[in-house]
């Protein structure tokens, strides 16, 4: 910048000095403001330096040898940058909604509870097989759905404002089972791969090695403080992660008496340890009297009847749905114990179930619950995770001290074993519709709610994808409209796995194990003409198995509510209990009740 200054008539004379009036050039004295570039070596912010001299060729610019004199004044100093500088920031959508983000943050902080003792409620929610790439493509899935890129979706429990990570190892194996990896979770104690309720001095499927080796669960801690229990999932009730919370076993397939190997009559099958769990619990704690588990819901019905089509269900598929051999019939057993209680096995007896209930036994199929995109499929119907999870926290809420609930989505983990994301995804995005169900129906202020998973799976997004593109379609390129092709020229998908089953195009087959009825597929496959986004679509894998596998990473942990403060950086899996007792006194509150 050039700023011309016609000087005063005495600074005129001044310089013109003894000059003859005829001599205009000497009288033609100016001025010029030069701008000094920010980051100049005279001046690091910037700043005028003003030139004073005589226009002897009259042309209105100082030349060098026209130059008398000049002065340099630098700028002070930036305190802050101008609304004009920051326009760029500010009216960004991605800078405004981080800056909102912060403040939710700074507001948690503020809020949280870092008391101990003080929650009334605690809700364990387990994703079986929810890794983070899980969670990822399940997020841009649900935001697809709504009609969104679904990149910058949410699911629930991603709103919450605490979390961390969690190391998924069993003391004997690096990548670990649900079976070692609940019962860290419930207990504080890491054990062996295979193993329920148990430490690891256990020796897997020698039922003498359990004697002695018992651990103690939330559940059960939360039973002798005199709170409501609750125990739900999608699996088996008497699989892996459910289990945990109840059974003390040498091996996780022992699920019923049949299961069980010869010289095992000393241990007690995990579906009796259920219906039993009153009494084993009273047993081993004298004195103490409990009410028993409130709230069960999930699928493994066959694992309660005895071998005799006499007791098949209605909607039983096999013509012997029971596979106990011992002749108990432990349906009727629990009703027997509990003859004020709601035994119910379809939709139309969960809808009947009123909040004031006291005891719910559901047991809704034979196996394991349906696939949620296979729901509408079963023979007599079944409620949803999320229904399930609401119905029981109605129930459970009737207790003046407060409950402990265990949800678990154990068909996640199902669909990544049978190769298929899509059931795997669909899965998730209702778990995370069953958090939000907890999240709506409890208070903040006393409940503390914990998200995580008991281990992942080899699944993965890879390629380079442009933003939006169907997370199970395809990868399509950045600015591309055509499938990008591999070195062996044909095109690929985003999510994959490392290894198993592999490739298999069953169309709108929404039973993600209907893969198991072929043996693995070996190489890779033209995809050209397959739509990938079916239901049926199982991705190719790497490594040819008869299943996929689990994974070793870490998972994630969400957390709300008092003590969830605690929910941040990486942690052993054993740590989430200690979280849940801090929040909730479980261990201190047994104690006393026990020594009373």
């Amino acid at each position: 910048m050039k700023k011309l200054t016609v000087l005063s008539l005495a600074v005129m004379v001044a310089l013109a000095g003894c000059s003859s009036d005829d001599d205009k050039s000497d009288n033609n004295i100016i001025a010029v403001d030069n701008a000094v570039a920010v980051g100049s070596a005279q001046c690091i912010n910037g700043g005028i330096e003003t030139q004073v001299g005589v226009d002897t060729n009259e042309n209105g610019v100082l030349d060098s040898d026209e130059v008398n004199s000049s002065n340099l004044v630098c700028n002070a100093p930036a305190t802050s940058l101008t609304t004009e500088q920051l326009a760029n920031l500010t009216g960004n959508a991605w800078y405004s909604d981080a800056q909102t983000k912060l403040s939710a943050t700074q507001q948690a902080n503020n809020e949280a509870v870092t008391e101990s003792g003080k929650a009334k409620n605690v809700i364990l929610f387990v994703g079986d097989g929810m890794g983070i790439s899980t969670v990822t493509a399940a997020r841009i899935l649900a935001g697809q759905l709504e009609g969104g890129m679904g990149e910058d979706y949410q699911l629930s429990f991603e709103t919450m404002p605490y979390s961390g990570f969690v190391k998924t190892y069993n003391v004997d194996a690096q990548t670990p089972d649900s079976a070692g990896t609940m019962t860290a979770m419930v207990s504080g104690v890491k054990t062996d791969v295979g193993v329920i309720g148990v430490d690891e001095d256990i020796e897997r499927g020698v039922c003498s090695t359990v004697a002695g080796n018992e651990l103690v669960t939330s559940l059960e801690l939360a039973e002798i403080a005199g709170k409501a229990t609750g125990l739900i999932s999608t699996a088996r009730i008497t699989h892996a992660t459910p289990a945990a919370t109840y059974a003390k076993s040498a091996d996780r397939n022992w699920e019923d008496n049949s299961d069980m190997p010869a010289g095992s009559d000393a241990c007690e099958d995990i579906a009796s340890q259920l219906v039993n769990f009153e009494a084993n619990l009273e047993a081993r704690f004298a004195g103490i009297d409990v009410d028993g588990i409130d709230v069960v819901m999930g699928g493994g019905r066959r694992h309660f009847l005895p071998k005799d089509a006499a007791a098949n269900s209605s909607d039983a598929i096999s013509a012997v749905e029971g596979d106990r051999t011992d002749g108990r019939n432990l349906v009727t057993e629990w009703q027997a114990t509990y003859p004020n209680g709601n035994y119910v096995m379809d939709q139309t007896g969960f809808d009947a179930i009123s909040d004031d209930a006291t005891k719910v036994f559901g047991l809704f199929n034979e196996s394991h619950m349906q696939y949620e995109a296979d729901r509408a499929n079963d023979v007599a119907g079944e409620p949803s995770l999320s229904q399930m999870t609401e119905k029981a926290i109605n129930v459970l809420n009737n207790n003046e001290n407060g409950f402990f609930l265990s949800v678990e989505a154990g068909r996640i983990d199902h669909a990544h074993h049978a190769g298929n994301a899509y059931n795997a995804l669909n899965d998730t995005i209702e778990f995370a519709k069953a958090v939000k169900a907890a999240m709506d129906s409890t208070n903040p202020e006393e409940t503390l709610i914990v998200v995580t998973a008991d281990h992942s799976h080899v699944f993965t997004i890879a390629g380079y994808p442009k933003r939006g593109n169907p997370i199970l379609g395809k990868v399509v390129a950045v600015g591309q409209t055509e499938p990008s092709l591999a070195a062996d020229d044909m095109p690929y998908t985003t999510v994959g796995y490392t290894n198993g089953l592999g490739y298999r195009d069953l169309g709108d087959e929404t039973n993600a194990d209907a893969s198991y009825l072929a043996a693995p597929v070996t190489g890779r496959v033209d995809l050209t003409n397959v739509d990938t986004t079916t239901p049926g679509f199982h991705q190719e894998s790497l490594v040819p198995l008869s299943s996929e596998t689990h994974a070793g990473e870490d998972v994630g942990v969400y957390a709300m509510g008092p003590g969830a403060h605690l929910v941040t950086g990486t942690n052993e899996q054993s740590f989430l209990f200690h979280v849940m007792d801090f929040a909730a006194d479980l261990v201190k509150t047994a104690d006393e009740t026990v020594a009373q």
